[in-house]
């Protein structure tokens, strides 16, 4: 069995995000549920080292990809208003910035699993 490698865009995107992912980790100290958001962007933030490491298995992205992007359909509000504490009330706010955290860790992590679908050849 033979591991393709991924290409040098590829790393230094997985780097990129890693770092992305792992600056939000740190900026969920003063979240209302600072752990749960640590811990997910965390997670990641580690998916995307592995990756640009080339050492991720293709379903862990495919299958936590599909994980946020459930949870992003789960917390959308019904009645979005803007990422700005002036548009609207807290919670819904709070909820929406949620929810699009969400659905950028889905959208990258389903990237990662498109871009490893044919890493590994037997």
């Amino acid at each position: 069995m033979t591991v393709m490698e991924i290409s040098t865009l590829d790393k230094i995107l997985g780097f990129i995000f890693s770092g992305l992912f792992g600056l939000s980790a740190v900026l969920q100290y003063n979240d209302p549920d600072p752990i749960l958001w640590i811990i997910i962007y965390a997670g990641a933030a580690i998916v995307s080292l592995l990756f640009a490491l080339n050492k991720l298995h293709k379903m862990v992205p495919l299958l936590l990809g599909i994980v946020s992007f459930i949870g992003f359909t789960y917390l959308y509000p019904s009645d979005f208003q803007g990422f700005d504490l002036n548009d609207g009330d807290i919670r819904t706010v709070e909820l929406g910035r949620e929810a699009f955290g969400l659905l950028i860790i889905a959208l990258v992590l389903l990237w990662y699993a498109l871009r490893l679908r044919g890493k590994l050849k037997v």
